[in-house]
């Protein structure tokens, strides 16, 4: 398969329902970890093709929903300064802090852009020496080789004006994280096919075997997540829990090892909050000593932070696959894109968002016979 279209063809979708059908036996819940294979199941009506059996629970892989308050109330707090130009993907704009977002400070006259790249944020502090540039650098093990090259190359310039605000988040702890809540329903995973295209798979292995659950590598196209669930079905009916491969035309076994040298030279392990969550040992990436000159936390003296979530909001619980944004009485009526209450209803990876993009306001929708599936 070459392009993108032979990955959306009805004909094989049914042969591989049919296929998952024909082999599940009794109920099974299957976690996908990316906020992107989310929205590729709510809009393609994934969820509701499947046998009744078989459960998707939508996971925290999203990397804007689960940046922590405290994080985001920094961001507002250094974006307001006047000698700052601070810089962010789209998708960061419209996250609610305690009291405000980006596009507020951006309104009260905070230099505040979208960039598509650190290296866009990088460019900047060159043509604004007399500036304070900060690249706001939130994301999984996808996003840390670009973010990690851009300060490398910060340092190897010698720009004294150019720094990161860093809320990197990894996959295997937060793995570790659902397995072992007391509330925890997962049995199977749907593992992030972009981060392993950079990191590889050698965390999985240990985490399939400790919990006894699969973990099949997958893609983002409704025939690659379909074939991910067709595995993973197929190993928890035969009783196995291995680490299998469904995106072998991006992802290799041992990633990509120059991004991963850039990471290693550039971060370092660290625990890390997650919003809605809480903290999770091991799970996240901060600047390595040899770089803490370019790390905005150090920089930028922003103490007395107070965060509050709203009440109404549940967003946590959406991030940890306890409850579907349906579940939640602000969905779709006091919590929307323009009135966000958290997180997952801003950003192009939330859940929340998903459902509502998608008009998913109640479950159930078609009858499942009804539905065509990718159509």
């Amino acid at each position: 398969m070459k392009y993108l279209d032979e990955f959306n063809d009805p004909q094989l979708a049914r042969r591989l329902l049919d296929e998952i059908r024909a082999t599940v036996t009794r109920p099974w819940a299957l976690m996908e970890v990316c906020g992107g294979q989310t929205h590729s199941i709510i809009r393609h009506g994934i969820d509701q093709l499947l046998p009744e059996e078989v459960e998707l629970i939508h996971g925290p892989g999203c990397p804007v929903c689960v940046t922590p308050l405290e994080c985001i109330d920094k961001a507002l707090e250094i974006a307001a300064r006047p000698d700052v130009i601070f810089c962010s993907f789209g998708d960061m704009l419209r996250v609610p802090g305690t009291d405000r977002d980006l596009f507020r400070v951006k309104g009260a006259g905070g230099d505040v852009r979208v960039v598509y790249s650190p290296l866009d944020a990088l460019q900047l502090a060159r043509r604004h020496p007399d500036r304070q540039v900060v690249f706001f650098a939130i994301g999984f093990e996808t996003t840390a080789p670009a973010n990690a090259m851009a300060v490398h190359q910060a340092k190897r310039l010698g720009l004294a004006n150019f720094t990161l605000l860093v809320s990197h988040v990894r996959v295997p702890p937060a793995i570790e994280a659902i397995m072992t809540a007391p509330a925890c329903r997962v049995q199977g995973f749907l593992a992030a096919g972009h981060v392993c295209s950079v990191m590889g798979m050698a965390e999985y292995p240990e985490l399939a075997e400790r919990h006894r659950v699969p973990v099949v590598v997958t893609g983002f196209e409704p025939l690659d997540i379909l074939e991910g669930i067709r595995r993973t079905v197929g190993q928890l009916e035969r009783g196995e829990h291995r680490v299998e491969n469904a995106y072998a035309r991006a992802v290799r076994a041992d990633g990509n090892p120059a991004a991963i040298r850039m990471i290693e030279e550039v971060f370092e392990v660290t625990d890390r909050n997650w919003r809605g969550i809480g903290r999770i040992p091991g799970s996240g990436w901060r600047l390595s000593e040899a770089y803490r000159d370019f790390d905005a936390e150090h920089r930028f003296d922003v103490t007395g932070i107070r965060t509050e979530e709203p009440a109404e909001c549940r967003a946590g619980e959406v991030l940890q696959g306890l409850i579907k944004p349906t579940d939640c009485a602000a969905f779709g009526t006091t919590c929307t894109p323009r009135t966000p209450l958290g997180a997952t209803m801003v950003s192009s990876e939330g859940a929340c968002a998903a459902y509502y993009l998608y008009r998913r306001m109640s479950e159930p929708a078609l009858p499942r016979e009804e539905m065509n599936p990718v159509g």
